[in-house]
């Protein structure tokens, strides 16, 4: 077995298709009026799911956070410090939510947190790796 990919459960595709297509830069071939949309990130599988779809599917009602989901974060990679700064000014410009602005960790990491509308946690960091093959 092998890790396939993610998927977020949403209540309002039309406004989480213009986040993570606009805002973030997913590539997303579906419309915003999509049931599910999928694409592939770097690599990576992506889903979003229609939450009353699932529901309907699985013959189940499920309870969801609202406001900030704590329980996950997706991370998203840049290769220097300049850049987390960069594309969180510019989310936050676009409408992203600040949860936390950039900072540089002790461990070496500058990182911040914006939520996407739906309250799920998205991180940019960076190790600044970029920076330290060029020394």
């Amino acid at each position: 077995m092998r890790l396939d990919g993610f998927g977020l459960f949403v209540d309002d595709m039309p406004t989480m298709v213009r986040f993570y297509r606009d805002v973030l830069g997913f590539e997303i071939t579906e419309g915003e009026d999509a049931v599910n949309v999928y694409l592939i990130k770097d690599g990576t599988l992506f889903m979003l799911y229609e939450r009353n779809n699932f529901e309907q599917m699985t013959s189940r009602k499920y309870e969801y956070l609202k406001d900030l989901n704590g329980h996950f974060e997706i991370a998203l990679y840049v290769d220097t410090f300049g850049e987390v700064d960069k594309e969180y000014a510019r989310i936050i410009a676009q409408g992203g939510r600040s949860v936390l602005e950039p900072t540089t960790e002790p461990w070496g990491q500058r990182t911040c947190y914006i939520a996407d509308p739906e309250g799920n946690l998205v991180e940019i960091g960076s190790f600044n790796r970029h920076m330290l093959i060029k020394n």
